[in-house]
Protein backbone atom coordinates (compact mmCIF):
# COMPACT_ATOMS: atom_id res chain seq x y z
CA UNK A 1 0.00 0.00 0.00
CA UNK A 2 1.42 3.35 -1.05
CA UNK A 3 0.77 6.09 1.48
CA UNK A 4 1.35 9.83 1.05
CA UNK A 5 1.10 12.57 3.64
CA UNK A 6 -0.44 15.77 2.25
CA UNK A 7 0.75 18.64 4.45
CA UNK A 8 -0.87 22.08 4.62
CA UNK A 9 1.98 24.35 5.72
CA UNK A 10 2.96 28.01 5.75
CA UNK A 11 6.23 29.93 5.36
CA UNK A 12 8.57 26.95 5.17
CA UNK A 13 12.06 28.05 4.20
CA UNK A 14 13.84 24.66 4.20
CA UNK A 15 13.16 20.93 4.38
CA UNK A 16 13.37 20.56 8.17
CA UNK A 17 9.60 20.11 8.48
CA UNK A 18 9.81 16.53 7.16
CA UNK A 19 11.99 15.35 10.04
CA UNK A 20 10.15 17.53 12.54
CA UNK A 21 6.85 15.84 11.61
CA UNK A 22 8.46 12.37 11.70
CA UNK A 23 7.35 11.68 8.12
CA UNK A 24 7.93 8.02 7.22
CA UNK A 25 6.21 7.89 3.81
CA UNK A 26 6.23 9.93 0.62
CA UNK A 27 4.85 13.43 1.17
CA UNK A 28 3.51 16.45 -0.68
CA UNK A 29 3.83 19.77 1.14
CA UNK A 30 1.58 22.67 0.23
CA UNK A 31 3.62 25.65 1.38
CA UNK A 32 1.78 28.97 1.31
CA UNK A 33 4.43 31.66 1.42
CA UNK A 34 5.74 34.64 -0.58
CA UNK A 35 7.14 32.79 -3.61
CA UNK A 36 6.03 30.37 -6.33
CA UNK A 37 8.15 27.26 -6.83
CA UNK A 38 8.15 23.45 -6.98
CA UNK A 39 10.93 21.58 -5.18
CA UNK A 40 11.18 17.76 -5.39
CA UNK A 41 13.83 15.76 -3.56
CA UNK A 42 14.62 12.38 -1.98
CA UNK A 43 14.72 12.16 1.80
CA UNK A 44 15.84 8.91 3.43
CA UNK A 45 14.59 6.99 0.43
CA UNK A 46 11.26 8.83 0.36
CA UNK A 47 9.93 11.12 -2.36
CA UNK A 48 8.96 14.58 -1.14
CA UNK A 49 7.71 17.59 -3.11
CA UNK A 50 7.15 21.12 -1.83
CA UNK A 51 4.57 23.16 -3.74
CA UNK A 52 5.22 26.75 -2.68
CA UNK A 53 2.61 29.28 -3.77
CA UNK A 54 2.02 32.92 -2.92
CA UNK A 55 -1.62 32.47 -1.92
CA UNK A 56 -3.75 31.89 1.17
CA UNK A 57 -6.52 29.56 2.29
CA UNK A 58 -6.23 26.11 3.86
CA UNK A 59 -8.87 24.58 1.56
CA UNK A 60 -6.92 25.76 -1.47
CA UNK A 61 -3.70 24.50 0.09
CA UNK A 62 -5.12 21.03 0.70
CA UNK A 63 -6.49 20.88 -2.85
CA UNK A 64 -3.09 21.78 -4.30
CA UNK A 65 -1.63 18.59 -2.84
CA UNK A 66 -4.75 16.43 -3.21
CA UNK A 67 -4.96 17.06 -6.95
CA UNK A 68 -1.30 15.97 -7.32
CA UNK A 69 -1.40 12.94 -5.04
CA UNK A 70 -0.58 9.54 -6.57
CA UNK A 71 -1.02 6.93 -3.86
CA UNK A 72 -3.39 4.33 -2.47
CA UNK A 73 -4.09 6.17 0.78
CA UNK A 74 -3.51 9.82 1.61
CA UNK A 75 -3.27 11.44 5.04
CA UNK A 76 -4.17 15.10 5.54
CA UNK A 77 -1.79 16.92 7.86
CA UNK A 78 -0.94 20.32 9.29
CA UNK A 79 2.58 21.56 9.91
CA UNK A 80 2.16 21.56 13.71
CA UNK A 81 1.85 17.80 14.21
CA UNK A 82 4.19 14.85 14.62
CA UNK A 83 3.37 11.33 13.45
CA UNK A 84 3.92 8.33 15.70
CA UNK A 85 6.63 5.83 14.82
CA UNK A 86 5.34 3.08 12.55
CA UNK A 87 2.25 4.93 11.32
CA UNK A 88 2.54 3.44 7.79
CA UNK A 89 2.04 -0.08 9.20
CA UNK A 90 -0.78 1.18 11.46
CA UNK A 91 -2.60 2.73 8.49
CA UNK A 92 -2.13 -0.32 6.27
CA UNK A 93 -3.21 -2.78 8.97
CA UNK A 94 -6.32 -0.73 9.78
CA UNK A 95 -7.42 -0.60 6.14
CA UNK A 96 -6.86 -4.35 5.92
CA UNK A 97 -9.14 -4.74 8.96
CA UNK A 98 -11.82 -2.59 7.29
CA UNK A 99 -11.49 -3.40 3.58
CA UNK A 100 -14.80 -1.73 2.70
CA UNK A 101 -13.83 1.58 4.28
CA UNK A 102 -13.15 4.47 1.92
CA UNK A 103 -12.09 6.73 4.79
CA UNK A 104 -10.80 5.89 8.27
CA UNK A 105 -10.75 8.51 11.01
CA UNK A 106 -8.10 8.16 13.73
CA UNK A 107 -7.32 9.79 17.05
CA UNK A 108 -4.64 12.44 17.49
CA UNK A 109 -2.87 13.17 20.77
CA UNK A 110 -3.02 16.67 22.25
CA UNK A 111 -0.42 17.93 24.70
CA UNK A 112 -2.88 20.33 26.26
CA UNK A 113 -6.26 19.35 27.66
CA UNK A 114 -8.07 17.79 24.74
CA UNK A 115 -10.73 19.85 23.00
CA UNK A 116 -11.25 17.27 20.29
CA UNK A 117 -13.62 14.35 20.40
CA UNK A 118 -11.77 11.20 21.44
CA UNK A 119 -12.78 8.01 19.63
CA UNK A 120 -13.15 5.28 22.27
CA UNK A 121 -14.64 2.50 20.15
CA UNK A 122 -15.05 1.64 16.49
CA UNK A 123 -18.05 3.37 14.96
CA UNK A 124 -19.53 4.29 11.61
CA UNK A 125 -19.39 7.97 10.72
CA UNK A 126 -22.78 9.19 9.59
CA UNK A 127 -24.62 12.48 9.09
CA UNK A 128 -25.51 12.73 12.77
CA UNK A 129 -21.92 12.50 14.07
CA UNK A 130 -19.51 13.55 11.29
CA UNK A 131 -18.96 17.14 12.44
CA UNK A 132 -16.75 16.11 15.37
CA UNK A 133 -13.81 15.08 13.18
CA UNK A 134 -11.09 17.29 11.68
CA UNK A 135 -9.02 16.78 8.55
CA UNK A 136 -5.77 15.79 10.31
CA UNK A 137 -7.47 12.63 11.59
CA UNK A 138 -8.44 11.44 8.11
CA UNK A 139 -6.86 8.69 6.02
CA UNK A 140 -8.61 8.28 2.67
CA UNK A 141 -8.43 5.94 -0.28
CA UNK A 142 -7.40 8.33 -3.03
CA UNK A 143 -9.32 6.43 -5.71
CA UNK A 144 -12.58 6.89 -3.76
CA UNK A 145 -11.96 10.62 -3.43
CA UNK A 146 -11.02 11.23 -7.06
CA UNK A 147 -13.64 8.95 -8.62
CA UNK A 148 -16.30 10.96 -6.78
CA UNK A 149 -14.73 14.36 -7.58
CA UNK A 150 -14.44 15.33 -3.91
CA UNK A 151 -12.30 18.32 -2.93
CA UNK A 152 -12.13 20.89 -0.15
CA UNK A 153 -14.34 23.97 -0.31
CA UNK A 154 -11.86 26.81 -0.86
CA UNK A 155 -14.16 29.45 0.67
CA UNK A 156 -13.77 27.90 4.13
CA UNK A 157 -10.81 27.42 6.48
CA UNK A 158 -7.96 29.53 7.81
CA UNK A 159 -7.00 32.27 5.37
CA UNK A 160 -10.30 32.05 3.45
CA UNK A 161 -13.44 34.19 3.60
CA UNK A 162 -15.00 31.93 6.21
CA UNK A 163 -12.29 30.92 8.61
CA UNK A 164 -13.36 27.40 9.62
CA UNK A 165 -15.38 24.44 8.35
CA UNK A 166 -13.48 23.14 5.32
CA UNK A 167 -12.99 19.71 6.92
CA UNK A 168 -16.66 19.50 7.93
CA UNK A 169 -17.75 20.24 4.36
CA UNK A 170 -15.26 17.71 3.02
CA UNK A 171 -16.66 14.90 5.17
CA UNK A 172 -20.22 15.97 4.36
CA UNK A 173 -19.45 15.67 0.66
CA UNK A 174 -17.94 12.23 1.24
CA UNK A 175 -21.13 11.09 2.97
CA UNK A 176 -23.35 12.59 0.26
CA UNK A 177 -21.37 10.64 -2.34
CA UNK A 178 -21.95 7.42 -0.39
CA UNK A 179 -18.42 6.82 0.90
CA UNK A 180 -17.99 4.36 3.77
CA UNK A 181 -16.38 6.15 6.75
CA UNK A 182 -15.18 4.39 9.90
CA UNK A 183 -13.76 5.93 13.10
CA UNK A 184 -11.26 3.88 15.12
CA UNK A 185 -9.66 4.39 18.58
CA UNK A 186 -6.10 4.36 17.25
CA UNK A 187 -3.62 7.22 17.56
CA UNK A 188 -1.52 8.17 14.55
CA UNK A 189 -0.07 11.57 15.47
CA UNK A 190 0.46 14.19 18.15
CA UNK A 191 -0.45 17.85 17.82
CA UNK A 192 2.60 19.87 18.81
CA UNK A 193 0.55 23.11 18.92
CA UNK A 194 3.63 25.21 18.27
CA UNK A 195 1.77 28.05 16.60
CA UNK A 196 -1.45 29.90 17.20
CA UNK A 197 -4.43 28.91 15.08
CA UNK A 198 -5.12 31.14 12.10
CA UNK A 199 -8.83 31.11 12.84
CA UNK A 200 -9.50 30.06 16.44
CA UNK A 201 -9.63 33.49 18.06
CA UNK A 202 -12.66 32.86 20.24
CA UNK A 203 -16.38 33.11 19.80
CA UNK A 204 -16.59 36.58 18.32
CA UNK A 205 -19.26 37.84 15.94
CA UNK A 206 -17.23 36.63 12.97
CA UNK A 207 -17.21 33.09 14.37
CA UNK A 208 -21.00 32.96 14.58
CA UNK A 209 -21.42 34.45 11.11
CA UNK A 210 -19.08 31.84 9.68
CA UNK A 211 -20.84 29.06 11.59
CA UNK A 212 -24.17 30.15 10.14
CA UNK A 213 -22.71 30.22 6.62
CA UNK A 214 -21.26 26.74 7.16
CA UNK A 215 -24.67 25.37 8.10
CA UNK A 216 -26.28 27.09 5.13
CA UNK A 217 -23.82 25.42 2.76
CA UNK A 218 -24.40 22.07 4.46
CA UNK A 219 -28.18 22.31 4.06
CA UNK A 220 -30.12 25.21 2.56
CA UNK A 221 -33.32 23.54 3.76
CA UNK A 222 -32.39 22.86 7.38
CA UNK A 223 -29.62 25.37 8.08
CA UNK A 224 -31.59 27.40 10.62
CA UNK A 225 -32.46 24.23 12.51
CA UNK A 226 -28.76 23.34 12.56
CA UNK A 227 -28.00 26.81 13.93
CA UNK A 228 -30.64 26.35 16.62
CA UNK A 229 -29.31 23.00 17.84
CA UNK A 230 -25.78 24.42 17.85
CA UNK A 231 -26.82 27.45 19.91
CA UNK A 232 -28.68 25.33 22.45
CA UNK A 233 -26.06 22.57 22.80
CA UNK A 234 -23.12 24.97 23.11
CA UNK A 235 -24.60 27.75 25.23
CA UNK A 236 -22.18 26.87 28.06
CA UNK A 237 -19.20 26.88 25.71
CA UNK A 238 -20.24 30.11 24.02
CA UNK A 239 -21.14 31.75 27.36
CA UNK A 240 -24.13 33.33 25.68
CA UNK A 241 -27.86 32.85 25.88
CA UNK A 242 -28.85 30.42 23.14
CA UNK A 243 -31.12 32.95 21.44
CA UNK A 244 -28.25 35.44 21.14
CA UNK A 245 -25.97 32.85 19.51
CA UNK A 246 -28.81 31.80 17.21
CA UNK A 247 -29.48 35.40 16.20
CA UNK A 248 -25.81 35.95 15.32
CA UNK A 249 -25.60 32.73 13.29
CA UNK A 250 -28.71 33.47 11.26
CA UNK A 251 -27.88 37.12 10.62
CA UNK A 252 -25.97 36.47 7.41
Amino acid sequence: MKIQVLVAAMNQKDHSLIEKMNIQTDALVGNQCQINSVDSFDWKGLKVTYYSFNERGVGLNRNNTLMRANCDVCLFADDDMKYVNGYPKIIEATFESYPKADIIVFNVIERKKSKRYVIKSVKKVRFYNFMRYGAVRIAARLSSIKENAIYFNECFGGGAEYRHGEDTLFLAECLKKGLNIVAVPIEIAELTEERASTWDVGFDEKYFKDQGKLYKVLSRKYWKLLCLQDAIRHKGLYKKKWNESYRLMTRI
